[in-house]
C-alpha cells in the first residue's frame, strides 16, 4: 500500500468530499422549506457552514475510512440530517419525496459544475499563465475538480438505492400507492442495515454503478 499516494488522495478528496455532503444535507432543507416547511431554517441548518452539518463518524472517519480500505474506488459519506417536518408540508407525500430528491439532484449538480470549471475555465487557463502556477495551483485544483465530480456522482447514485432512510427509498415512497408507501417505510429503522449487508454482499453495486454511468454519460455532454 502506497501510504504517500492516500495520503495525498485524501488531502485532495477531503474538500470535494465536504462540499458533497454539506450542500446535499442543505439541499434537501431548502426545498423543504421552498414547500412550506420551515423546520431546517429555524434550526440554523440553511447554511454552508460545515460546522452546522458535521458528524465526526460519517462526515470524516467513514469517508477516510473507506476511501483506504478500497484504495480510493469507493467513498461515501453523510452529514446529521437536516430536520424535515413534514406536517407543514401541502402535500406531505408528494413534498417529502421532493425535498429527499434534492439532495442528490444538488450532487449532480455540483458535479456539473466542476465539469464546466474544468473544462471552460481552468483548461483554457492552463495555456495563458506560467508553468509554475499551472504545477502548484491549477493541477491541484484540476485534481480536485475531478475528485468532485466523482464524489458527487457516487454520492448521488448511492443514496438513490431505493431502501430507506436513503433518499432512493423517500422518493420512492413519495410515488408508490398509499399502502405500498406504508409498507415500505416499515422498512425504516432497518434500512441502514440493510443497506450495509447489500454493501457488504455487492449487490448494492446492481443499483449504483447503472447510475453512476448514467449520470456521469449526462455529465459528459457538456
Amino acid at each position: 500500500m502506497d501510504v504517500a499516494y492516500i495520503v495525498r488522495q485524501v488531502i485532495i478528496s477531503a474538500i470535494p468530499i465536504l462540499i458533497a455532503i454539506v450542500v446535499h444535507e442543505v439541499a434537501h432543507g431548502y426545498v423543504a422549506f421552498k414547500l412550506g416547511d420551515p423546520t431546517a431554517k429555524m434550526l440554523g441548518r440553511l447554511t454552508l457552514n460545515p460546522l452546522a452539518h458535521i458528524d465526526p463518524f460519517g462526515t470524516i472517519l467513514m469517508p477516510i475510512m473507506l476511501f483506504v480500505f478500497t484504495n480510493g474506488q469507493f467513498v461515501f459519506g453523510y452529514a446529521k440530517p437536516v430536520p424535515i417536518n413534514p406536517r407543514n408540508f401541502r402535500n406531505p407525500k408528494r413534498d417529502m419525496a421532493l425535498s429527499a430528491a434534492g439532495g442528490p439532484g444538488s450532487n449532480i449538480l455540483l458535479a456539473l459544475l466542476s465539469v464546466i470549471l474544468l473544462k471552460y475555465v481552468i483548461v483554457p487557463s492552463s495555456v495563458l499563465v506560467p508553468e509554475e502556477v499551472t504545477a502548484k495551483v491549477l493541477k491541484p485544483v484540476v485534481m480536485m475538480l475531478t475528485a468532485g465530480v466523482s464524489v458527487n456522482v457516487i454520492l448521488a447514485s448511492f443514496n438513490l438505492i431505493p431502501i430507506p432512510p436513503l433518499d432512493g427509498g423517500r422518493v420512492l415512497m413519495g410515488f408508490l400507492p398509499y399502502r405500498q408507501s406504508e409498507a415500505l417505510g416499515k422498512i425504516e429503522p432497518f434500512g441502514m442495515i440493510v443497506v450495509l449487508v447489500l454493501v457488504a454482499t455487492g449487490l448494492a453495486g446492481y443499483v449504483v454503478r447503472p447510475l453512476v454511468t448514467l449520470f456521469l454519460g449526462l455529465i459528459g455532454i457538456f
